[in-house]
């Protein structure tokens, strides 16, 4: 767990350490003023209240309950685009590329936002336009029009994924690790409950969804402007025996690094475990089942994973699930055990991205650009080792191979964190101050 000293002195929610009660004018020890009685706080320093309400707090998290859902549904809803639009498969899979291209500029666009702006007007601005995506995609009577949709709808989803990651981790301190897996635990709820309810209704009726969850968005911008902005980190002058600028590019390398690696293995399981076990013998529904199990698990991980980093550092946290995902990897090459080891592998991966954040935020506190672009990064992960493992089984042809090359990019990741720790433990806060100049973030 990191130390008082590595704390921040004054944040926004709360934090315990914080020698102001929440909600309570700060003061100074009695003969501070000459006087018995407490000094108010100067007027100039943040007030100690929370930085997420609680209507804002339960606003974030239905909001990634949403972009869960949201990003869950194309697939379910694919046979019914190909009968309505009549698409080929690449056609209809062109809607998830355009989701992805769409997050990964609304990251990075909503990073440029928030340099600008209130966090407020960044959350608001995504959810509105995640509800006009969702409306568009729902209702367009052609598939040039809908993929405009998912676009628009992408660029909203991968704000929120940007600006509540990065707001979280900033608005509650030590807290944060906690936080940030309860936060993105939601994100697999509505991973599980989209594709549920549109299987309820049927795949016809996706527009519906769509529609629904765009009404949502739109309901949650108001709790979503209470969220109060997050202390500007001060950038002083460079001090001696201040590590160089070298040591802070290494270890955004490694926290990208890090990140590519381990949403590739997420996405690759998630894509490929119903592949690996069919090949094996396993029935299609076992393998649907077991693949199900998996996302399941990760969601389950999260909540579980929030109160032990309360007392485990961000570093040890990460380390540990990166060495027990390679451990699980390996054991499903084992046919008898592939199907439990996926849930192993779903448990042990749950915390890397939320508490990776927190860790960054630890040790580069100056910028909230550099998690835009390891959030950014982390998608290239999803796009390009998918295809890169079917290619490896088509070669191959063998069952195990595509757990033996997951479990060789997990080695891989896990050397990523490893090295993110040691790099670390040389940057400090000035630092990473000076990395939020020259990226042009803020905390």
């Amino acid at each position: 767990m990191s130390t008082e000293a590595d704390a921040p002195a004054d944040t926004p929610g709360g934090i315990p350490g914080h020698q102001a009660h929440p909600q309570t004018p700060a003061t100074v020890p009695p003969h501070a003023g000459g006087s018995g009685r407490p000094v108010p706080q100067p007027p100039d320093r943040p007030a100690d209240v929370p930085a997420f309400p609680p209507g804002a707090a339960i606003a974030a998290c239905v909001a990634f309950v949403l972009i869960g859902a949201l990003q869950a549904l194309y697939g379910p809803a694919i046979p019914a685009l190909r009968e309505e639009f009549d698409l080929g498969p690449a056609s209809a899979g062109l809607a998830l590329s355009a989701h992805f291209a769409g997050a990964l500029l609304g990251v990075l666009g909503g990073a440029a936002l928030r340099r600008r702006g209130p966090d407020r007007r960044l959350l608001a601005i995504s959810c509105l336009a995640m509800a006009a995506g969702a409306t568009g995609f729902g209702l367009a009577g052609s598939w040039p029009l809908a993929l405009g949709a998912v676009f628009v709808l992408g660029l909203g989803f991968g704000g929120i994924d940007y600006g509540l990651n990065v707001m979280v981790a900033a608005g509650f301190g030590r807290r944060g690790p906690a936080m940030l897996n309860i936060l993105n635990a939601h994100f697999g709820l509505g991973a599980i409950a989209g594709p549920a309810l549109l299987g309820a209704l049927g795949a016809n009726r996706y527009p519906v969804v769509f529609v629904g969850c765009a009404v949502a968005s739109v309901l949650i911008v108001p709790p979503l402007l209470a969220v109060r902005d997050a202390p500007t980190g001060s950038a002083g002058p460079a001090r001696a025996g201040e590590s160089p600028p070298r040591t802070t590019a290494i270890l955004m390398a490694a926290f990208v690094t890090l990140y590519i690696l381990h949403v590739g293995i997420e996405t690759g399981v998630g894509g490929w475990e119903p592949t690996h076990l069919e090949a094996l013998g396993h029935s299609t529904s076992t393998a649907a089942g077991a693949t199900a199990g998996f996302w399941l698990a990760m969601t389950v991980g999260r909540f579980l994973v929030a109160p032990i980093s309360l007392r485990l550092s961000p570093r040890v946290v990460v380390s540990g699930s990166c060495a027990a995902m390679t451990g699980f990897l390996f054991l499903a090459a084992v046919p008898v055990l592939a199907p439990y080891a996926y849930l192993g592998v779903g448990l042990a991966i749950a915390p890397i991205f939320p508490t990776g954040l927190a860790w960054l935020a630890e040790r580069v506190p100056g910028s909230a650009s550099a998690a835009a672009w390891v959030i950014a990064a982390s998608m290239i992960g999803g796009i390009a080792f998918p295809p890169l493992l079917g290619a490896v089984f088509e070669v191959s042809s063998a069952a195990c191979s595509i757990p033996l090359l997951l479990g060789a990019l997990s080695i891989l990741c896990l050397a990523a964190a490893v090295g993110c720790a040691r790099i670390a433990q040389d940057v400090g806060p000035r630092v990473g101050s000076r990395l939020g100049r020259r990226l042009g973030g803020r905390s």
